[in-house]
């Protein structure tokens, strides 16, 4: 097994410094769609992500951003409607 470590951006930069131990890439990839999945489920539409920024998920082989990054997941939401009109907006 070995340690991987979960960074996220969204707004504010969160650093793993304790890591997660995983057998292989592909428990990476499966604990990385977790963790992306709750970042927008706990979201609570005020932050960058609902106003068009990405926002990032990256793991690296190392505490703290350093060492090898192993796998990155950027999310963004762009609304293509106008809210208030329920209508895609008007486009030149």
């Amino acid at each position: 097994m070995s340690r991987y470590y979960f960074h996220f951006l969204n707004g504010q930069t969160l650093l793993d410094e304790d890591g997660t131990e995983l057998t292989d890439l592909r428990a990476v990839r499966r604990e990385a769609l977790r963790a992306s999945r709750e970042l927008i489920l706990t979201d609570d539409g005020t932050n960058e992500f609902w106003a068009g920024e990405p926002s990032k998920l990256w793991i690296t082989d190392g505490p703290n951003a350093s060492g090898k990054t192993v796998l990155m997941i950027e999310l963004c939401v762009r609304e293509t409607m106008d809210a208030d009109a329920g209508a895609a907006p008007k486009t030149s």
